[in-house]
């Protein structure tokens, strides 16, 4: 049974009136980074990549790392194969439209190098569009699978396969709801502060991948009102139709990891396209199709969002959006 070792907010005192979009990378037991995009609201020009170095799960001042006079958004940390830092990340006021930027880090995220982009010459995002790619080890060994979609027209999704350790990138199939399930949407706007241009959006996005002994796997936020899967029988190249998992999606983003074989999934199991991003959940499986509750980690009446998994030599840690005034981590033991 999973408990809670710590719980801490990312930031002693967030540095702009929001945040949103975490993605955390444990270094070792007691040092944690912690990414996010901020400024004014979402989808501002004035919006910039941010990082909390918090040590022995305590608060951190966040240090700016990227701005420029358009939006930044979604940063996602990762490692290379000789184990430094990557941070990928989109720029653009125009999500359909915006470029993929990656930068290094030598010596454990104090330092950056300039950003550059990821795919020459490309618009739309290629690359992790909001969760961290996962590093094959039984299907393709090193194989990175980076979870992406696009947001021009109907929403979908891919993998960004690298055979090269995320230095040059190739696309799977696309994955998309069917035409059943994209007229079922409910397209009515809510009460969430995302950039106008998502309410428009219909079908799947922000993947998130894990592996085991069948294959290579992909959950999906969607606007069908569950969250949806996808399976990979040759190591990502191509994907199978999206099919419903048991899980309830409110189109709000996902992630999950694997802990002693167990799959652990951070979401909002709330229905309904644009539902509320109340309560925080962790769930479990044992199959990816059925999911249990572990706990709600924050259920009051606000925004809790966008979460973070990352196992980690024996621990699970969680990040999410507390309320677009921090980022909330949680760090679990079993």
């Amino acid at each position: 049974m999973l408990k809670r070792e710590w719980t801490a907010f990312a930031c002693t005192k967030l540095p702009c009136a929001m945040c949103h979009a975490s993605s955390i990378l444990p270094l070792d037991e007691h040092t944690l980074l912690c990414a996010f995009f901020g400024g004014s609201f979402e989808g501002k020009s004035d919006t910039a990549i941010w990082l909390a170095r918090m040590t022995d799960g305590q608060s951190a001042e966040p240090v700016k790392l990227f701005s420029s006079n358009e939006a930044h958004w979604n940063p996602v940390l990762f490692t290379y194969p000789d184990g430094h830092i990557g941070i990928i990340f989109k720029v653009g006021d125009v999500i359909a439209s915006w470029r993929s930027y990656v930068a290094e880090s030598f010596d454990g995220g104090l330092t950056f190098s300039a950003p550059q982009e990821l795919v020459k010459g490309d618009f739309g995002g290629r690359g992790p569009v909001r969760n961290q790619p996962l590093v094959l080890k039984e299907h393709c060994p090193g194989r990175y699978l980076s979870p992406a979609s696009l947001e021009d027209g109907i929403w979908r999704a891919f993998a960004d396969i690298s055979d090269d350790g995320m230095r040059t990138f190739s696309k799977s199939n696309e994955v998309t709801l069917s035409k059943a399930e994209l007229n079922a949407t409910d397209t009515s706007e809510k009460d969430i502060a995302v950039s106008a241009q998502s309410f428009k959006g219909r079908g799947v996005i922000q993947p998130t991948f894990w592996e085991d002994p069948d294959g290579v796997h992909m959950l999906l936020r969607s606007t069908a009102g569950f969250v949806m899967r996808s399976d990979s029988k040759d190591a990502g190249l191509t994907w199978c139709a999206p099919y419903r998992t048991d899980v309830p999606n409110n189109n709000s983003g996902i992630d999950l990891d694997v802990l002693n074989g167990r799959i652990y999934l951070a979401c909002n199991p709330v229905q309904g396209n644009w539902g509320q991003r109340s309560p925080i959940s962790l769930l479990s499986s044992d199959d990816g199709i059925h999911f249990v509750k572990e706990e709600d980690m924050d259920s009051e009446a606000a925004e809790f969002s966008y979460p973070c998994v990352n196992a980690c030599k024996g621990a699970l840690y969680v990040s999410y959006t507390y309320k677009r005034q921090n980022i909330r981590v949680i760090k679990f033991t079993i």
